[in-house]
């Protein structure tokens, strides 16, 4: 019988506030306390560990474990919630509930009951277990000094890295299947609602001349075009530009562009935004392939110089979202890393 999780959706709400310049990142009185937030979580977490768990959960932040990422249910090696006491959950969920916005907390957890689903669905608790969402956690959890961590599961994967007392969240991926729920005591429930509903608004607002430039294929691909790439690769950028929109139009679209980035704690999404208003919100551009109609075969993405989005709902009679947000620069805190190694002093034992 699977044992169930029943999380605490409660968010502390942090100060919003800004903490990147260009050209580079530096720290704000808002984002050092929000990072000693999430440290503090950290760490009250691992103090209520095993040496056994610790083991499973820790690795170095050097480690290559932290570039390898999944969305689908394969045998991961972190410290999954079926496998902590009531105390520990509590202390792992307080982590995620700290790092994400209400918004992002509710998919996160959604996701999670979401597989619950799947299990009646398919009849096989054991492959589809809503416990089965792991913890890993890469260095020493530090306002100071470089570390990150990771939540993931099936249709989930959350990855953070910090330095210098800012932490940022990429890749980002949260799937959904069903992404409707058709039956039972749920029916109708559609845990990506908004990421469907807003990108439809927006490619139906859309004048048929410029529809042409926005519709890249009239057939969908098979799944998100990165899959879980270390670095997300695309030859080119496709579609329509932001600023060949009209301000309603580019309205619908900062509304998309939020649902992704809006998921995490503002000290976390506003530099972000920050950064992608810095390049210049009219280098985006926004494609669509596949079917226009409710209920077939669709695929999305919002692309630009520091950002990528990808949308596809194909599988399962097209009920079945993967959705990931990208930061070209910055993945698994590449951009925030290199700052900080360029800018430490050697009392850190950094060279240059």
């Amino acid at each position: 019988m699977i044992k169930k999780v029943v999380p605490t959706f409660i968010l502390v709400t942090l100060v919003a506030g800004a903490a990147l310049a260009a050209p580079g990142w530096v720290e704000s009185r808002e984002a050092v306390r929000a990072e000693a937030r999430i440290v503090e979580a950290a760490q009250a977490f691992l103090a209520t560990l095993d040496r056994d768990q610790r083991t499973r959960v820790f690795r170095p932040f050097e480690d290559d474990a932290r570039f390898d990422w999944y969305f689908t249910p394969v045998e991961r090696s972190g410290l999954p919630l079926m496998d902590m006491e009531l105390e520990q959950r509590i202390r792992a969920l307080d982590l995620l509930k700290t790092a994400t916005s209400s918004r992002g907390y509710l998919k996160a957890t959604g996701v999670m009951h979401l597989e619950g689903i799947l299990a009646e669905i398919e009849g096989n608790p054991v492959r589809r277990n809503p416990e089965n969402y792991h913890f890993w956690i890469f260095g020493n959890p530090s306002a100071s000094e470089p570390w990150g961590w990771r939540f993931e599961g099936h249709h989930i994967s959350m990855n953070f890295a910090s330095a210098q007392g800012i932490m940022v969240a990429n890749p980002s991926f949260i799937g959904a299947n069903p992404a409707q729920v058709r039956t039972g005591p749920y029916a109708g429930w559609r845990l990506l609602a908004a990421e469907e509903d807003l990108a439809r608004a927006l490619i139906w607002s859309l004048e048929p001349a410029q529809r042409a430039r926005a519709v890249i294929s009239a057939t969908a691909p098979g799944d998100i075009i990165t899959a879980n790439q270390r670095r997300a690769l695309l030859e080119s950028i496709e579609g329509i530009p932001f600023a060949d929109l009209t301000p309603e139009q580019q309205a619908v679209f900062e509304r998309l562009l939020a649902e992704y980035v809006e998921n995490f704690d503002p000290q976390i999404a506003h530099p972000r935004f920050a950064r992608i208003r810095e390049l210049g919100m009219d280098r985006l551009h926004f494609a669509w392939a596949g079917s226009l109609e409710v209920g077939e075969p669709h695929y999305y993405r919002i692309h630009g110089p520091s950002v990528l989005i990808e949308y596809d709902n194909i599988q399962n009679d097209a009920n079945h979202i993967h959705s990931v947000w990208r930061d070209l620069e910055n993945d698994f805190g590449d951009d925030l890393l290199r700052f900080h190694y360029e800018t430490a002093d050697a009392a850190h034992g950094h060279d240059g």
